[in-house]
């Protein structure tokens, strides 16, 4: 490189700004799914990841990504490198076209994020300690290793050696945190009076802005993963466009043929399969392509949230559904759909290149969920019989906001007793008003 390129360098601090905005976005898309008793908490589980996962990524991660291999076969990053990032400190501008800590703060969002989707699958019932800790155990003996395979496009094992596709983290973001969120509501155990009683997501609004804070983020997400201001940024923003508006349509059409009506839930988490479908293969599809991969998406999630009832396994806001399916979906089609017009010039089964690169797409894959199965489960079993992961169940039924945080999403208190709503005389005119719908909680 000629030197430091401004617009490069802009454009890869927008991209980092817009992924930390996901964070909250995730926040907002979970806490409307929760019962108005539990919001807080899945808030809370979102941005501790800001906090945990920050801290760690400053002090060894970042190191354990992208630095020199402690490990051979692209394996591992040396996590002692850039310990604490004193050595990326200096001015890197006259070889760089955008500061290497540039780049630090932006793989640093995915982090973050990876962790904070995997908060879905634990709501009601997960201690905030356990949590946490598990946050801190989870990135770094999961994530950092994965992202380290997926890109490091100079060492990583799934780029380099073994040439799969994964433009913005199909694999080390979405299958990660899709099977790792199997693996915790397993052994968590079900929600009391789940699927028995009706879980109904406290405030739609709320999910809906969420999901669209996501999608503006997830520009960021897909398009700053060029890290340039150039052609393949361009291209990788279309074609997340392209795929989520088509991913919006195919669930709410199984939605209306199996229910027989469109919901709000159903577009949001349309949107959501999406953008996760389109990540890894964003620059290896023509918008023609993106369009058919977000609308198999769209579908193939919507049928898979439905898995959980009949499996058994109580996945509060379907990060397995969308996440892990969409995201397995999204690195295989690359093998069908893949052109090499595209950035990242390979062909798929569709445009004859045969089924080499579907295979190599799916060893990523399958690499991924064995590696991330295996550890979680370590992980998350080892927590369970020292600290312990669930509430207790009287905090479980009262609500986890007031049981682990001392807090309340909303104040009622005003509409009960001591002169407040609740006890003013009805006035007259309202003498025929419906009455207030009941408040879950």
């Amino acid at each position: 490189m000629e030197g430091l390129n401004s617009g490069d360098t802009a454009w890869l601090l927008t991209s980092a700004a817009l992924v930390m905005l996901m964070t909250p976005g995730v926040a907002l898309f979970y806490g409307g799914q929760a019962r108005s008793k539990s919001v807080l908490n899945m808030f809370m589980m979102c941005f501790s990841a800001l906090g945990v996962v920050g801290v760690l990524w400053i002090l060894y991660g970042y190191s354990t990504v992208f630095g020199t291999e402690l490990v051979g076969g692209g394996l591992l990053g040396n996590p002692a490198e850039y310990f604490g990032l004193t050595a990326l400190l200096p001015n890197d501008e006259a070889t760089e076209a955008y500061p290497a800590l540039a780049f630090v703060s932006f793989q640093g969002m995915f982090a973050i994020l990876t962790v904070a989707l995997i908060a879905g699958a634990a709501a009601d019932r997960m201690k905030f300690g356990a949590w946490v800790l598990f946050s801190g155990l989870w990135a770094t003996l999961v994530y950092f290793p994965v992202a380290h395979w997926v890109f490091d496009l100079e060492q990583g094992w799934i780029p380099v050696i073994l040439g799969a596709k994964d433009f913005a983290g199909g694999t080390a973001v979405h299958i990660n945190a899709g099977i790792a969120a199997l693996v915790l509501c397993i052994v968590l155990g079900k929600r009391r009076g789940w699927p028995r009683e009706a879980m109904r997501p406290h405030n739609l609004t709320m999910v809906m802005l969420g999901a669209g804070v996501l999608w503006f983020g997830w520009f960021g997400f897909n398009a700053g993963s060029a890290t340039s201001a150039g052609w393949a940024a361009g291209y990788a923003f279309v074609n997340s466009l392209a795929a989520t508006a088509a991913a919006i349509l195919g669930w709410l059409l199984v939605e209306k043929i199996r229910y027989g009506k469109a919901t709000s839930l159903g577009a949001a988490s349309g949107i959501v399969a999406g953008l996760v479908a389109i990540t890894p293969a964003c620059a290896s599809v023509s918008p023609l392509g993106a369009l058919a991969i977000g609308a198999i998406a769209g579908a193939l999630c919507a049928w898979a949230v439905g898995l959980k009832y009949k499996l058994g396994y109580d996945d509060s806001f379907d990060v397995v559904g969308v996440h892990f399916v969409g995201g397995l979906w999204g690195t295989l089609a690359i093998g069908f759909f893949a052109t090499d017009v595209a950035p990242d010039e390979v062909n798929g089964l569709f445009y004859g290149g045969g089924f080499t690169q579907l295979g190599l797409q799916a060893v990523a894959a399958f690499a991924v969920i064995a590696y991330t199965a295996v550890v979680t489960t370590i992980i998350v079993v080892a927590l369970k019989y020292t600290i312990g992961l669930r509430v207790e169940d009287e905090v479980e039924q009262t609500g986890i906001d007031e049981g682990e945080h001392a807090e309340t999403g909303y104040e009622f208190s005003g509409l009960r007793g001591g002169g407040g709503l609740g006890s003013a005389p009805k006035p007259a005119t309202e003498a025929k008003a419906t009455p207030v719908a009941k408040q879950e909680v």
